[in-house]
């Protein structure tokens, strides 16, 4: 059984467990599979809005595909999310990744 298929059961025990989804992510996108990544990590969104590690691995699988739009849109959300958290080290790292995208 690969990890994918581990983590796809895990879910299935638990369809509420964030941190799984969000792992199920990072494996598809590890597999430079980003129309998954992107399908996984919207739905973990839309689950989970706070889960602030969503947005930055979200708005890099956007711009992998190319779509500079929905990576800058997905980054400030993530970057409000963040600050909303308290979670300024995240807040930081999302801004960083923003300004990063502005200079390609």
């Amino acid at each position: 059984m690969s990890r994918l298929e581990k983590l796809q059961s895990f879910l299935e025990q638990d369809p509420n467990d964030s941190f799984t989804r969000y792992a199920i992510g990072l494996e598809y996108a590890s597999m430079k599979d980003h129309d998954a990544a992107i399908k996984t990590f919207e739905e973990l969104r839309g689950k989970d809005a706070n889960y602030v590690a969503t947005y930055y691995q979200l708005a890099g699988c956007y711009r992998e595909k190319g779509d500079k739009a929905k990576a800058e849109e997905t980054y400030k959300l993530g970057i409000k999310v963040a600050r909303s958290a308290n979670d300024l080290h995240a807040a930081s790292e999302l801004q960083a990744a923003l300004d990063e995208l502005d200079e390609d």
